[in-house]
């Protein structure tokens, strides 16, 4: 049965306003999608199309593509239960400990915390997560338990990939079989962290991650905080392993904190080592040490995303479950002040899709595309980023799932 209908008055992006050759400002139109069977079925531009069709009146609101948070950790959290905030440790391995004792207590709770977190992600824009889920000697699988029962309360509002994530050490903690045994539950990626310091040994660590991902088919996602050139290193095994078993544009770093230690120059070859494989790299913008340079990393051709990570856990208090934050952070991070520049930055958070291309041609949307959509009280891509625009209603596969128009 056909699920057709249409939004109108909608504000697209249709092209830079230019000044002595120099972008000043983005032109926009008023446009009426039509919506078919979750997908933008037409775009028509002028006045309302004349049809027994259902409408929806956008009343002149910019749409955007819906946003991606690509890290995060849904299943621990403290969010929507009493305020705790961080009890310091001296390093991962203290809070390693802490978790050990944390995370038995925090299970009664968790597939509600995290249909909180996802409410909250939601209603910020974000359709599309991937979220860490705990695999560890303490809670088993029960994590992931919880998770999958709260991503089926959502089933149909949003995706979720779900990394079998062994935060204790993959081989530290002796999780080789949980993992296994997540990926047969619904777990997406496998998952690793830190081969070096938590591990302690990188080879084995890494070709045990390999080695699950190869037996299920699943992509890698692997958490690495190792600074400096130990962190580098671990890159290039990583990649070497990537190429041996055919894993090109499977494989994911998250944090890869130890590309802010070294120079420009060294990082850039990196960078294009990992572009060459198709390993792409998810990051915070993190504030309390250096910020690994993004811009570089996109420039050489890496996919780079974003993502929150921790929201108000006992890794950190803070974390605002919001997408467009994180490319406001981004934006003035690295100085992207400009009309085109702020635009741009929103690709960090929508898999690359922003309303104009550098040369302020429309990318976004086009027929065909699924009707994933956030709707903003802005007048373009680059006042949200820089604004971080109120958020009106969010469309998954042409349905509203939060807000309203």
């Amino acid at each position: 049965m056909s699920t057709a209908y249409w939004i109108t008055n909608v504000r697209l992006e249709s092209g830079y306003r230019k000044e002595n050759d120099k972008v000043v400002a983005t032109d926009t139109e008023v446009a009426h999608l039509l919506i078919e069977d979750g997908r933008i079925a037409q775009i028509v531009s002028g006045a309302a199309p004349q049809t027994e069709l259902p409408m929806k009146d956008a009343s002149g609101l910019l749409a955007l593509p819906s946003f991606r948070d690509m890290h995060i950790h849904i299943d621990k959290t403290y969010y929507g239960g009493p305020w705790k905030a961080v009890t310091p440790v001296k390093n991962i391995l203290g809070r390693l400990e802490e978790e050990s004792q944390l995370m038995p207590k925090l299970l009664p709770t968790a597939q509600e915390r995290a249909e909180k977190m996802l409410e909250l992600l939601l209603s910020a824009g974000s359709t599309h997560i991937r979220s860490h889920c705990n695999i560890d000697p303490y809670i088993g699988l029960k994590n992931l338990e919880a998770t999958m029962a709260a991503l089926e309360t959502f089933s149909g509002r949003l995706h979720c990939e779900v990394v079998a994530f062994p935060q204790q050490g993959l081989l530290r903690s002796n999780q080789v079989e949980n993992i296994r045994q997540a990926l047969k539950m619904g777990a997406t990626y496998v998952g690793g962290v830190d081969p070096a310091t938590v591990d302690q040994n990188i080879e084995k660590s890494l070709a045990t991650i390999f080695e699950l991902a190869v037996e299920a088919n699943a992509p890698i996602d692997v958490h690495l905080h190792d600074p400096d050139h130990l962190g580098v290193f671990t890159f290039k095994r990583l990649a070497k392993m990537t190429e041996e078993a055919g894993w090109q544009g499977r494989v994911t770093i998250s944090h890869a904190n130890s590309l802010a230690d070294i120079s420009l120059e060294e990082a850039g070859d990196v960078a294009e080592m990992l572009a060459g494989l198709g390993i792409s790299i998810t990051s915070t913008v993190p504030v309390n040490r250096g910020t690994i340079p993004i811009p570089l990393l996109h420039e050489k051709g890496v996919s780079v995303s974003l993502g929150d990570d921790s929201i108000t856990d006992h890794w950190s208090p803070f974390g605002q479950g919001d997408s467009l934050e994180k490319a406001g952070r981004l934006a003035e991070r690295f100085r992207m002040q400009d009309e085109r520049s702020l635009s741009q930055a929103l690709g960090f958070i929508t898999g690359g899709k922003t309303p104009l291309d550098k040369e302020g041609n429309r990318m976004w949307p086009n027929v065909g595309d699924e009707a994933d959509i956030v709707f903003v009280h802005a007048s373009s891509a680059a006042e949200a980023v820089a604004r971080r625009a109120k958020r009106q209603a969010v469309m998954f596969r042409g349905n509203v799932v939060s807000g309203a128009l």
